[in-house]
Formats: structure tokens, sequence, C-alpha cells
């Protein structure tokens, strides 16, 4: 019965916001990293950020660094993914996934259905 649903995706125009939320069920999540990665048409899924549990480090991808901002509520098993300034290459299904301590690339305990932000130009 584990699960992790993605929300809040959608079509939003060029240097627009959207808001993504992970809400995970099933068990705790006590010691896990919690993220996001996304793929986009024809690219290899890629990492663009993650959050530990106990401290909030947060970490960014290069490309989203200043743009996005991830959070988590630790009582809520959820996560956030405030994404600012969106632009076209952000356009990809995002994944959020969920891993003891660290993220993966790949190998990761669990992961999200996906959800698709699509970004006009």
């Amino acid at each position: 019965q584990v699960q992790l649903v993605e929300s809040g995706g959608g079509l939003v125009q060029a240097g627009g916001s959207l808001r993504l939320s992970c809400a995970a069920s099933g068990r705790t999540f006590s010691n896990y990293a919690m993220g996001w990665f996304r793929q986009a048409p024809g690219k290899e899924r890629e990492f663009v950020a993650e959050i530990t549990w106990s401290v909030s480090n947060t970490y960014y991808a290069g490309s989203v660094k200043g743009r996005f901002t991830i959070s988590r509520d630790n009582a809520k098993n959820t996560v956030y993914l405030q994404m600012n300034s969106l632009k076209p290459e952000d356009t990809a299904v995002y994944y959020c996934a969920a891993n003891s301590r660290r993220l993966l690339l790949n190998n990761n305990d669990y992961w999200g259905q996906g959800t698709q932000v699509t970004v006009s130009s």
C-alpha cells in the first residue's frame, strides 16, 4: 500500500510558476531523502532536487538552482517543489522519489507515477 502520489502539474507560460506536491502513504519515511526527477521526451531521466530528512539539507541541479525550491513536511510525509521562472526546457514528466538517506539516480525505494509539466513559450 506504499504510494507516492504527485499533484500540481499542468500547463503554464514561460515565466510562470507551479507548485508540485508529493504525498506519501502506507508507511513513515523517517531517515528517507525525498525529491524530484524529471524526464523529457527523447531524454534520459535527470535529477532535479532533493531534501534530506533530519536537517532538511537541500540539493539542486544547476539548471534549476535559484528558480526551484524544495521543502518537506515530515509529519505529513509530503514533499513540495515550488517552481518559479519556468522555462520551456523545464517541460517534462516530474517524478517524486524516496530513498533511505540519500536519493539515487536509479533504484530508489519508492517512485511516484509522475505528473506532466508543460511550459509554453
